[in-house]
């Protein structure tokens, strides 16, 4: 097969599964007939580099082109480099999950050549437990990576990582200036790599369009790298641009000399634009009538979007197809012994959106006047349960990440009872606001249907900052709700933010008194503290006076356009407190340090904080009213029960009891009702068990009461029984 389109994402996103832009984008031009092909050269070039062959390579050209003596540890990986030629291959084996029997061998140590990256070794029994083999292995053999990936940035390229490449390149480049001149450049080690699995896979094909996605700074460099050998190799292939990179930062790009590289560079979502573009180089459609797309008219950027064509519904881009990606080849690392954390970088995930853009929607430091975040739209359980099949169908793999801006509560109940109604068996995680509708029975059954960990924003963990931004949810919500995931056994995460205009140091110290009380009490597992950067689609990058600061610097570049300087009247270098608060959080992603004053994680003075030392654990504690809507949702996920007659006297007469015996897969509860009542319960308790029918609501269950004549419903509701049919799987869920 000739392919008329290749998709490409550039190194580097992700080493444990593939980013999904160009699955998402073959899924939906498959449905209309357009054949095309998908390359992850990010982990092809991974594969290529640390390999026996690569890595024989690699240590030739330091030592042709010379390395610095200054670095111990680059002398003591030079030293060790037949070590690491030796081992390299079993070890990327091992973390594709094809020797699973090494990790004994690593464990036990003396297999891996070890340099800086062991220095600060966990304790691993602690970390991992005494049988954790598979885990331990995993992040010893992540270390080891590390210590190669330090390596070759102090000898070889250092615009080397992991997850990103030359990210800083990227990141404000106002002007083209800086990757313009690079380019312009002999290739890098790491580019030469790129260039010649390129070659190799073009020299195969000849597609009419290569799209390039770039979702990251990490991947710009590269991603020029591609298109200017094909440019030079290949000059008859049209190339186009698009992702989270041009959505957010190429908005307004001029420079005449980006389209030295690219043909078309794209807005937003994806799927009207390139079938457009493959129409204009079809001779379909005239240029003019592009969909949000720039392109180089009379030696002038110019921008098309005179289509009349609506988007596509997310009901009509098809399902995901991840078929040419190497499934099989991608590597799970764990970079440090905490199990949330690892989710992004452990095991393959299949990809999907619940809805397009965020149902909230207000969140002041967001870009929320993009259409990616700004135009709502969900997709139905069924249809989502239909594509997690077909998925499953075509690689085998259960997991599946949820990758929204913050997933819907109902949309998720739905899922979760679609799942169930199925039978199917999955493992899956999303990103969610922490509201007050993330109920503890809605938690139980988002657990029952597979959910294993969400992530989300607590960001300033401020009540006054959240107000100001505009979160909509307060601190002392947000551990109530977190309490709720932890205890159905939902792993959570936690978005964090240091810096927002007018946060004062004493708000900073209070923040992390917050979440060091989070971690503490074990309803937070996960977070991450990045420093607030003003961006130009944000609330406060368009208005930034209603903030109490002002832009610094107005000039729009020719080039990327998104991160914005200003000027905070309180004038705190918010940097200060970086070191420290990821230092703190570090420890307590461990489970240690909490027993530490705040002021020891920094090495400057800051104030002592104001928060009460029992705030979480009140929050938590606290058992807010909650009214039971009457269309509120009654499920039973347990199974029938064992039935046995029992007579009781009560005052001279022999009543009719019914002992109902509840086997969970951890308990059994045992009720005693009276027999009518007991009856009762029994044929409602299959119509509350999921399955092709309506689940029933709240007044639904009160009228079939009324309707046996057995008494007040809030009675029964409120009692002693329901409370122990709650354990046995009884849900409210709104």
């Amino acid at each position: 097969m000739n392919p008329k389109v290749v998709i490409v994402t550039p190194p580097f996103t992700q080493l444990n599964t593939p980013y999904p832009a160009s699955a998402y984008l073959k899924g939906f031009l498959n449905t209309k007939g357009i054949t095309s092909v998908q390359w992850d050269l990010g982990i092809e070039v991974i594969l290529e580099l640390f390999s026996s062959k690569g890595l024989s390579a690699l240590f030739e050209d330091v030592y042709r082109t010379g390395y610095t003596m200054e670095s111990e540890n680059a002398v003591r990986i030079i030293q060790l480099r037949s070590e690491y030629i030796q081992t390299i291959d079993h070890v990327i084996l091992f973390l594709q999950g094809k020797l699973p029997e090494l990790a004994h061998r690593i464990v036990q140590g003396h297999f891996l050549p070890e340099a800086s990256r062991f220095n600060q070794l966990d304790d691993l029994d602690w970390a991992f437990g005494r049988m954790g083999i598979q885990d331990k292995a995993k992040h010893l053999a992540t270390l080891y990576l590390e210590d190669l990936s330090d390596f070759i940035q102090l000898c070889v390229d250092s615009h080397f990582g992991f997850s990103r490449y030359a990210e800083h390149l990227g990141r404000s480049a106002h002007s083209f200036d800086d990757i313009y001149d690079l380019l312009n450049s002999p290739p890098s080690y790491i580019d030469q790599i790129l260039l010649k699995l390129l070659a190799g896979k073009l020299n195969l094909i000849s597609p009419k369009l290569v799209a390039i996605s770039v979702p990251f700074p990490g991947n710009l460099l590269s991603a020029f790298r591609i298109a200017q050998w094909i440019k030079n190799h290949r000059p008859e292939i049209k190339l186009a641009m698009g992702g989270g990179f041009p959505n957010t930062e190429l908005r307004s790009v001029s420079d005449v000399r980006v389209f030295e590289f690219f043909d078309f560079i794209s807005l937003d979502d994806g799927e009207a634009p390139i079938e457009h573009i493959i129409e204009y180089l079809d001779g379909k459609r005239p240029i003019e009538l592009l969909k949000r797309t720039f392109v180089l008219q009379d030696k002038k950027v110019s921008y098309s979007n005179l289509s009349l064509n609506k988007d596509y519904s997310q009901a009509d881009t098809g399902t995901p197809d991840y078929s040419d990606l190497l499934m099989d080849q991608y590597i799970s690392v764990i970079e440090m012994a905490n199990p949330m954390h690892s989710l992004w970088s452990d095991g393959t995930w299949n990809k999907l959106t619940m809805a397009h853009g965020c149902y909230w929607g207000k969140c002041t430091f967001c870009d929320i006047s993009l259409d990616y975040i700004k135009v709502y739209e969900p997709i139905t359980a069924s249809l989502l349960c239909d594509r997690m099949e077909a998925l499953i169908r075509q690689n085998g793999i259960r997991g599946f990440h949820f990758v929204d801006e913050a997933a819907p509560p109902a949309l998720m109940r739905a899922l979760a009872l679609e799942i169930i109604r199925r039978k199917l068996v999955v493992s899956w995680w999303t990103n969610i606001r922490f509201e007050k509708n993330f109920t503890k029975d809605l938690c139980l059954l988002l657990s029952a249907s597979g959910c294993i960990a969400v992530s989300g924003g607590l960001e300033v963990a401020s009540d006054r900052l959240l107000d100001l931004i505009k979160k909509g949810v307060t601190v002392s919500q947000v551990a109530q709700v977190t309490r709720n995931f932890s205890e159905a056994n939902i792993m959570v995460h936690a978005y964090l933010m240091y810096g927002f205009p007018t946060q004062t140091k004493q708000e900073i110290m209070d923040s992390l008194e917050m979440v060091r009380q989070l971690f503490e009490l074990n309803v937070l597992q996960s977070a991450f503290w990045h420093q607030f950067a003003m961006t130009a689609h944000s609330p406060v990058g368009l208005r930034p006076q209603d903030f109490g600061i002002q832009k610094y610097n107005t000039d729009i570049g020719a080039f990327a356009n998104n991160d914005m300087e200003y000027i905070d009247p309180l004038g705190i270098d918010y940097s200060q407190f970086s070191f420290g608060l990821k230092k703190s959080l570090l420890n307590y992603m461990h489970g240690i340090g909490f027993e530490f004053p705040l002021q020891d994680w920094f090495d400057m003075k800051v104030p002592k904080t104001k928060v009460d030392r029992d705030f979480i654990l009140n929050a938590i504690q606290e058992s807010p009213f909650v009214e039971i809507k009457s269309s509120a949702k009654i499920i039973f996920l347990g199974g029938a029960p064992l039935l046995k007659s029992v007579h009781k006297i009560k005052k001279g007469q022999s009543m009719e009891y019914i002992e109902l015996t509840f086997h969970t897969k951890v308990s059994t509860i045992v009720l005693l009702l009276e027999s009518n009542e007991a009856r009762w319960l029994l044929q409602i308790l299959l119509k509350l068990s999921i399955g092709p029918s309506e689940v029933l609501t709240f007044e639904d269950v009160k009228n079939d009461y009324m309707s046996y004549g057995l008494g007040a419903f809030d009675v029964l509701w409120f009692g002693k029984e329901m409370d122990q049919l709650r354990e046995a799987g009884l849900l409210l869920v709104v």
